[in-house]
């Protein structure tokens, strides 16, 4: 196969979830080339995405690194194999990369989960709110820009849309709710936007007040996407260069727990729903 300028996140991660089964066999690359009958070069390209590997070699390697999780090894074999031409695609070149990673990984995930503390997670934002977020920045991008990120962030919501829709849990700080990113208007269509979610079954939102005790995980933004098995669960999180994307196991770890956390201290669903009604009230 060809070699990749830029492979996807997806097509790194599978690259790098074939580098874990071989560094836990112990084995170095020119170890695991020979046994595999190519070269240390090859090995490296696979494992850093920039060469696809098939459902055959996939199997191959699974079997002479003596991994003997089968759920894991279709689950690669699936991520290897998979042709999908998603929607995002449209953006390649016109946006960065990592919008184009984020909805293929969101098209992918079994579940999503969310926690938001300034701002509306996008997922449940509306048009004017996302056009204000991308307006203010700095340095200030052309008005194509901005309008394309904001068609971007609506057609992301397609996985909560239609008849398998993802099953999808956001915790939001009543900080994120009364920020007025916009103008009062906006910012009461957006309160109404987030009730009108929420009352779809496999939605579900919950807040957590600024009167409440308890409440110490002021760095506890991300977004959690379930994966086809538990080791191919990501966390997306805001970095000072971009978007970061996180999968080892023991961040994984880290960051459930730090949702169950989060979880625990908000609202109930219904009770959360009250609050977002009154709070479009003051508005």
């Amino acid at each position: 196969m060809a070699r990749r300028k830029q492979p996807t996140a997806r097509q790194e991660r599978l690259g790098s979830e074939l580098r874990k089964l071989r560094e836990a066999a112990g084995l170095k690359g020119r170890e695991a080339a020979a046994l595999l009958g190519t070269d240390s070069a090859q090995i490296s390209q696979i494992e850093f995405g920039t060469a696809g590997v098939s459902e055959e070699r996939v199997r191959r390697i699974a079997a002479q690194y003596s991994c003997t999780d089968t759920e894991l090894v279709e689950a690669l074999v699936a991520v290897a194999t998979d042709r999908t031409h998603g929607w995002w695609e449209e953006y390649r070149g016109s946006l960065p990369a990592p919008f184009l990673d984020l909805a293929e990984l969101e098209h992918h995930a079994t579940f999503l989960r969310e926690v938001a503390l300034l701002y509306i997670p996008g997922l449940l934002q509306t048009e004017d709110y996302a056009r204000a977020v991308y307006s203010y920045r700095v340095p200030e991008l052309p008005d194509q820009q901005v309008e394309l990120r904001v068609r971007h962030r609506m057609q992301r919501r397609v996985i909560l849309e239609g008849r398998a829709p993802t099953p999808y849990e956001a915790v939001i700080h009543e900080a994120a709710l009364r920020i007025r990113v916009g103008d009062r208007t906006a910012s009461r269509t957006q309160l109404s936007h987030i009730l009108e979610c929420s009352d779809a079954g496999h939605i579900t939102v919950r807040v957590i007040p600024f009167d409440l005790d308890g409440f110490a995980g002021a760095t506890s933004t991300m977004k959690y996407a379930g994966g086809a098995v538990p080791k191919l669960d990501t966390v997306v999180r805001d970095a000072p260069h971009g978007t970061a994307f996180i999968d080892s196991e023991a961040q994984l770890s880290a960051f459930r727990t730090l949702f169950r956390k989060v979880e625990a201290v908000s609202l109930e669903p219904s009770q959360s729903r009250e609050f977002i009604h009154r709070l479009a009230k003051e508005l």
